[in-house]
């Protein structure tokens, strides 16, 4: 369950904010610049709007996740992941300041940045109205309405990739109106299980919808009805050449002793005489919907207030195919997970006075979540690993309602001086889920305003996460005892991780046309929740450990020339556990005893990561890129390795026309990987991670965009 707030931290009536390359105070704060500051709360902003979307190689054709990942700090990982400030995902997204609840994370990214307005990516010790999920917050403002107008865009590439979007909006009377919607088909819908060009049975096929309705009310307020729908199919990418050689579950027990009396594997599976790993058709499906209805009043001058009712349902299919997965993996598993959110959001925002001003508000949600887990599986004796008779199904049903989500805050953002600003908050939180729990937690963050422009800022923050419903695994143990599906093992309760997070840094504007930033962060966690891939089915199962630490640095530059812009952020992070306590049995016996003695480097560390990128314009055309390295992320036994370090570089080239024949129109050529580089993201090693992928290599699209 995901918490935000229906007022955003930039949508105080008297907030304010130093903004790279400016630092102009205003009413409110501006959304022009890449990176900014907030005066009110201390938090670091990263920027997107059209015009800094519009300079990346794919223009508004860019997902996302990529979009994201041009913010400093942000580290890219498969199935269209994002860790921000070396955690695992625990960053929560707000749309139009309406909440969007954590379902179930697939491959897709079911939120499309052809309809967004701006995207800002909030860190730091965050204030009291942001609460659960605090790695960062995704704050993103839709396009409100378009003036009876619209444009539709057409998209061909490598791998057979096609992209059609459209979207239309007015006004009448009191009403205003946006939609939009977009259809992807390609070959390459999951990252690559080998390094070649082109995967293996990687199809896949996307649509996405969106619908914001509005009615002024006259001198009261207004009314919004919001609404979103993605459907996603992939094909599961195949390996050439694979062999059976499925593991006999019982084996990691003992896996640390001199004498491990357990076979590794699984014996006696026959496999048919046509067997190709390349013929698998393993499949996923996924869904997401969600709809808002909000009202928001303004009340007087000193007073507005939000209040919306939110519904999110989300569902993934892993569709095996159970026979081959029985013979190269010991299980075929069919699983089926599904999630609906219902809640309630109120937010208020109160100017008290000339130095102080107010914010409160409070969240309920409830949930309700489902697995559906059919398995094709033998009988096995444990110390042999021989399989006993013929395959047979096991069914694992598990549904659970009602699970409670409360969250109450209050802040008060208090100016102590003309250069000294203070935001003080607290807030509460509790849950009742699988398990229950809760936690008061203050906030502070302080903002000091230098002369010659230069800006300190510095916050505490008290966290506190709960595990995500819909992904805690709900298989029974016992039911599963003695097969080629068995889970031997402890299996503790996956709980709230509980936090301390310091963050500090500075701004300094060197001149109109170039700025800087720095800012470091420390983190120390208990219960400190991560997530795995840990069997065929392409499904993260969350775990904990006891503690955990994370230290990081982030520097960032921007430069305006003219016809010119780039910016360069480089940021360095360690991030660390140890002792797992709940999920034990998801892992062999060594792990746990390195891990019990060991601070362990987690799966998605990348220890330094760079990105850059710039936009020269000439004319009516504009030429894009950006580039991103990084040193990699953690493999081998207890992730004690590093995989090898990479870089990207992206190319673009749009050209602007008016034709009488066609009216305005875009064209945009996009190249990515332009150096064709070959570089590994996971290699099927270290903790949590079931299967190899690769980087995409070397593409290229084509777009052409119209207006009408």
């Amino acid at each position: 369950m995901v918490e935000s707030t229906g007022i955003a931290p930039n949508a105080s009536s008297r907030s304010s904010v130093q903004m790279l390359p400016s630092v102009q105070i205003t009413g409110s704060v501006s959304n022009e610049t890449r990176n900014s500051v907030s005066l009110d709360t201390g938090v670091s902003l990263h920027h997107f709007g059209p015009e800094e979307i519009n300079q990346l190689p794919k223009g508004h054709a860019t997902p996302l996740n990529e979009v994201l990942l041009q913010a400093p700090g942000v580290v890219n990982d498969a199935y269209g992941q994002i860790h921000v400030r070396g955690e695992h995902a625990n960053v929560q997204y707000q749309l139009n300041g309406v909440l969007l609840p954590q379902g179930l994370n697939g491959f897709g990214q079911s939120l499309d940045t052809r309809f967004t307005k701006s995207i800002d990516l909030i860190e730091g010790a965050l204030p009291a109205q942001f609460g659960l999920h605090t790695a960062g917050v995704v704050d993103i403002t839709s396009v409100q309405k378009l003036s009876d107008s619209g444009s539709v865009s057409a998209t061909i590439g490598s791998l057979n990739t096609a992209h059609t979007s459209l979207q239309y909006g007015g006004t009448s009377g009191d009403w205003s109106y946006y939609g939009s919607g977009s259809y992807l088909t390609s070959h390459l819908g999951i990252e690559n299980p080998s390094p070649s060009l082109t995967p293996i049975h990687d199809i896949t096929h996307q649509s996405k919808g969106f619908l914001l309705l509005s009615y002024h009310l006259q001198g009261q307020g207004k009314l919004s009805w919001m609404s979103g729908a993605y459907n996603g199919s992939f094909q599961i990418p195949n390996l050439m050449g694979q062999i059976p050689t499925p593991a006999n579950p019982y084996f990691s027990l003992a896996t640390a002793s001199a004498v491990n009396p357990y076979s590794p594997s699984i014996n006696g599976i026959v496999a048919p005489a046509s067997l190709n790993s390349t013929l698998i058709n393993d499949q996923q499906f996924e869904i997401n919907r969600f709809n808002a209805l909000s009202y928001k009043a303004f009340p007087s001058d000193d007073l507005n207030y939000q209040v919306s009712v939110f519904q999110n349902q989300s569902a993934t299919h892993y569709a095996a195919d159970q026979t081959s997965n029985l013979v190269f993996n010991g299980v075929g598993a069919d699983v089926q997970k599904s999630s609906m959110v219902r809640g309630l959001q109120t937010d208020f925002n109160w100017t008290l006075s000339s130095d102080h001003a107010l914010k409160l508000g409070w969240l309920m949600s409830s949930e309700n979540v489902a697995t559906f887990n059919q398995s094709l599986l033998y009988a096995l004796e444990p110390i042999s690993g021989n399989v006993i008779g013929a395959p047979y199904l096991l069914n694992d049903n598990i549904a659970k309602r009602g699970l409670q989500t409360w969250g109450v805050y209050v802040q008060d953002n208090w100016s102590m001086t003309q250069r000294l600003n203070l935001n003080l908050g607290l807030r509460y939180d509790t849950f009742s889920s699988f398990v229950s729990d809760h936690q008061l937690s203050p906030r502070f963050s302080a903002v000091y305003q230098a002369p010659e422009n230069l800006t300190y800022h510095a916050g505490y923050a008290h966290y506190f996460t709960p595990p995500p419903n819909a992904l805690v695994s709900s298989s029974t143990q016992s039911t599963f005892a003695g097969t080629s599906s068995a889970i031997p093992g402890l299996n503790g309760a996956v709980k709230a991780e509980t936090a301390n997070y310091i963050d500090m840094g500075l701004l300094k504007k060197v001149s109109p046309q170039y700025s800087w930033g720095l800012d470091a962060y420390y983190k120390q966690t208990r219960n400190t929740l991560d997530e795995g891939q840990f069997g065929p089915a392409l499904i993260l199962t969350p775990y904990n450990y006891e503690q955990g630490r994370i230290f990081g640095l982030e520097w960032t530059q921007n430069l305006t020339l003219d016809a010119f812009t780039g910016y360069l952020n480089v940021s360095a992070n360690l991030s660390q556990a140890k002792n797992v306590v709940s999920g034990q049995y998801l892992f062999d016996q060594a792990t746990l005893q390195y891990a019990q003695n060991h601070w362990i480097n987690v799966d998605h560390a990348q220890s330094r990561t760079l990105s850059m990128g710039g936009s020269y314009r000439w004319g009516s055309t504009r030429f894009n890129g950006n580039v991103l390295m990084g040193t990699g992320l953690r493999n081998g036994f207890a992730n004690t390795g590093e995989l090898p370090s990479f870089s990207v570089v992206n190319l673009g080239l749009s050209q602007s026309l008016n034709t009488a024949e066609f009216g305005e129109m875009e064209l945009r050529a996009s190249l990515n990987n332009v150096l064709d580089r070959i570089y590994s993201i996971h290699d099927r090693s270290g903790i949590g991670v079931f299967a190899p992928q690769y980087g995409a290599r070397r593409g290229l699209q084509l777009t052409v965009s119209k207006k009408f």
